[in-house]
Formats: C-alpha cells, sequence, structure tokens
C-alpha cells in the first residue's frame, strides 16, 4: 500500500536536511504574526515529537531547479502509520462525486459534478438525487462542487454548495444555501447567496470548495479561470479570481474582514494570489484556515492562510508553465508575498482535504489529509507548529484519483474517487 520507491541524490540531501530539522525543532517556538481582524482563532503551541523519517515519498526528478525557501518545505521525510489500518470501497456508484459532507446521523451528503446531490449510508446505499437544486454548467472542471453541512445541521438543516453557473459572457462560480427537507428528499427555500463578480469564457479553475470558520462565517476558495489573459487578475483587489473570500450565511461581507488597498477593493475578499485552490479545512486546534491548490506544472501547494495577506500566483510560483517555460520572471520569493508551508514538485493535483480529529488512530491526531488526482494516492501530513514534519501516502495501490476526503461521525475517514468510489479507511 505504501510505495516509498527509490532513492536519489536529491532525496538523500533532503532526507539528512529534514532529520536535522526534525532534531532543531522540537521545542521551538513560532510567532504568528496576522493581520486578521475577524475574530482570532485560538493558537495553540503542541509539543513537537520525534517522527522516525525515511526518505522523501517522491521519488521522480522535480520539474525545476527551484530552490525551496526552507529546509522541509518540499520532499520532507516519509512516515509510515504504525496503527495497522484498513480500508474498503463501501459503493462504486456514484457518477463523479465531487463533495462530500458527513451528516450528524452517520450519513453523508455527496455531490456529483453533473449536478445531483445524494446521501450516503454509513454502508454505501445511495439515495436517489434530492430535488430543487440549481442548474449547473458541468463542462471541463466545472459542475455541482464544493458543499458544506450547517454545524448547527440538527436543529437547522442547512446546507451550503459551490457550483458553476452559466451566466453573461460565460461562466462563473455561484454559492447556494437550502435547508434539506425532513425526507431527505429536497432542497427547500433555496437562495444563492453569492456570485463571483464576473464571468468568463472558460470551462476551468472554479476552486469551489467551502468552509465556515471560528465566527460562524464562511470562507469560499475561487480559482483564476486559467486564461493567461486571467491568471493576473489573482492579484487585482477588484476582481474575485484567484481569491479566498469570506461572508456571511446570507452572503454579505462577513464583519472584520481585512481591508485591501486599492482602486474598486472588494469587501468580501479574504486572501488574495491563488491559482486554482480545491481543498479547504479548518485547523482542529488553532481554529486557522489551510487551503490546498494546483500548481501549474509543479509548484502545487499547501497554504495557511492568513487574512489580508497576498499568496503570489501568478508573480511568485515553483512551477513552470505546461511547455516547460517559465512563469513571468520565474521567481519563487518576493517581500510582501507568502510561501507555502509545503509544496510538490512533480505535481500531485491536491483537492479536498481535512484534518484528523479523535484517537481511533492516534498518531493522526491533528494530521492533514488531502486527496491526490493526478498523483492517484492520499497524502497524509504531520503537522507540528505549521510546519509539515512528515509524509506518507496511502492507498497508492488504489490507482484511483481521489476528489475529496472527510471524517465520518464514527471517526473513520471517508473519500471519494473520480471513478465513483466511496472508500472508507479506519484503523483494523
Amino acid at each position: 500500500m505504501f510505495n516509498i520507491g527509490a532513492p536519489n541524490f536529491f532525496n538523500q540531501f533532503n532526507f539528512m536536511a529534514n532529520k536535522i530539522l526534525n532534531q532543531l525543532i522540537s521545542g521551538a517556538l513560532l510567532v504568528s504574526l496576522s493581520c486578521s481582524k475577524p475574530a482570532e482563532p485560538k493558537v495553540e503551541e503542541t509539543p513537537i515529537p520525534t517522527l522516525e523519517l525515511g526518505l522523501p515519498v517522491e521519488t521522480l526528478a522535480p520539474n525545476t531547479n527551484y530552490k525551496p525557501a526552507f529546509t522541509g518545505q518540499t520532499r520532507i521525510g516519509s512516515i509510515k502509520t504504525k496503527t495497522p489500518i484498513q480500508y474498503k470501497i463501501i459503493s462504486s456508484a456514484l457518477a463523479n462525486p465531487w463533495g462530500i459532507a458527513p451528516l450528524p446521523n452517520a450519513q453523508f451528503l455527496i455531490t456529483e459534478k453533473a449536478g445531483s446531490m445524494r446521501i450516503a449510508n454509513s454502508q454505501g446505499v445511495l439515495s436517489t438525487a434530492i430535488a430543487g437544486i440549481p442548474a449547473v454548467n458541468s463542462s471541463g472542471q466545472g459542475g455541482l462542487l464544493g458543499l458544506l453541512v450547517d454545524p448547527n445541521f440538527g436543529s437547522n438543516r442547512m446546507v451550503y454548495w459551490a457550483y458553476s453557473e452559466n451566466a453573461a459572457g460565460g461562466t462563473l462560480t455561484a454559492v447556494a444555501k437550502g435547508r434539506l427537507s425532513d425526507d431527505e428528499k429536497a432542497m427547500e427555500n433555496v437562495k444563492v447567496i453569492y456570485r463571483a463578480n464576473s464571468a468568463h469564457a472558460s470551462s476551468l479553475h472554479f476552486g469551489a470548495r467551502i468552509v465556515m470558520d471560528v465566527s460562524g462565517n464562511l470562507l469560499i476558495c475561487l480559482g483564476e479561470r486559467s486564461s493567461l489573459s486571467t491568471r493576473v487578475l489573482a492579484q487585482s483587489v477588484s476582481s474575485s479570481w484567484g481569491k479566498v473570500i469570506r461572508i456571511t450565511t446570507d452572503g454579505s461581507p462577513a464583519p472584520g474582514n481585512p481591508i485591501f488597498e486599492g482602486v474598486g477593493a472588494l469587501p468580501e475578499l479574504f486572501s488574495i494570489g491563488h491559482r486554482n485552490p480545491q481543498g479547504l479545512a479548518i485547523h482542529p486546534i488553532s481554529g486557522e484556515v489551510w487551503l490546498s491548490e494546483f500548481g501549474p506544472r509543479g509548484g502545487d501547494e499547501v497554504n495557511r492562510l492568513q487574512a489580508g495577506k497576498n499568496y503570489g500566483w501568478p508573480t511568485i510560483t515553483y512551477g513552470i508553465e505546461y511547455g516547460g517555460q517559465t512563469i513571468g520572471a520565474g521567481i519563487q520569493q518576493k517581500e510582501g508575498m507568502e510561501q507555502p508551508v509545503y509544496y510538490w514538485d512533480p505535481s500531485v493535483s491536491p483537492s479536498g482535504m481535512t484534518f484528523y480529529k479523535g484517537n481511533r488512530v492516534p498518531e493522526w491526531q491533528n494530521n492533514l489529509f488531502i486527496g491526490a488526482l493526478s498523483a492517484t494516492h492520499i497524502i497524509r501530513l504531520h503537522i507540528g507548529n505549521n510546519t509539515v514534519m512528515g509524509e506518507e501516502r496511502l492507498l497508492a495501490s488504489e490507482g484511483q484519483r481521489f476528489r475529496d476526503i472527510c471524517q465520518g461521525t464514527d471517526g473513520a475517514l471517508y473519500a471519494i474517487t473520480d471513478a465513483g468510489r466511496l472508500y472508507k479507511i479506519d484503523k483494523e
């Protein structure tokens, strides 16, 4: 199941550097500075255990000779789960599932790219399509995408979802909300609460994951729509492309949002400079927002988001054009732009992600799990004080494009794949 591969010089160098980093960072204090004006999440420093690191899991040559900004930013040493775990396919009947979220009754709400939303129970039995979902444009990377079950679903039965919508000039990312009916067959009182501020004739880079922060507001990631003419707008504060936005559950800009300087700056902006983010998760201890995003050819990233920050795309990147050309000035660092906590080269295509909570597998506590599409495995990142300490590849032998992952009410992990599978992953 776990494939580490043959060592090479690059990995040997990183292996030794990461071992030294792991020893030095124990007991270190990282002070986090934030310009965020929203309700500040509680940040707790946690002890960092000494890990047994092997060679990095990545054995393929990188696309570039770009150097990381700090040791451990890429190709960290490998770790391996010691607790015996097992996985099983509980359904193979989904059609291009894109998002999965747990319901409080041990069921799951799942979006399918073509426009259907279904419920799956813990045995993988699927409901009929839920009625009342607005029409989507499912061409390319579009469709019915990310979703969020309200933390107070038990009392309000509210669900939020993102999708690609036809509009004058092309398509855009929209966000809707609705109440799941008591019989679980329809969405009631559906309302579109947000639309990206312009459409584009592209079927790519919609972003579209949703989470709720510690203050009860929604964060949604939006892609920059992929075109050379639109990618630069990831740096424009008057465009919603290539951004993470923060809104209330009614769709208004959330109170306390950061103020960006510039003509026409949008009040819903939380962070800027993103390419195609498809993963959002809230850290269970700090309450901070973490994000995964696709780079171009190499340069896929994991970022720890801070309000008002610029994450660099397309000015800085650890990737190159698909044709091999440098992007912009070919730089990876610039003052005023944030570095990723971690990046991959070659690409893994990181999609939906979740932090593990609970102690069914004790060594997974607060670890970050990410579905990898092109790399066809589930990524496990051991994180300590906002630093990636080790990486593991899970279910690599399955050869599946893992689109999203969540934790069920039973404490197990559940993952969906583009091929229509629903996996359960738990201790033996």
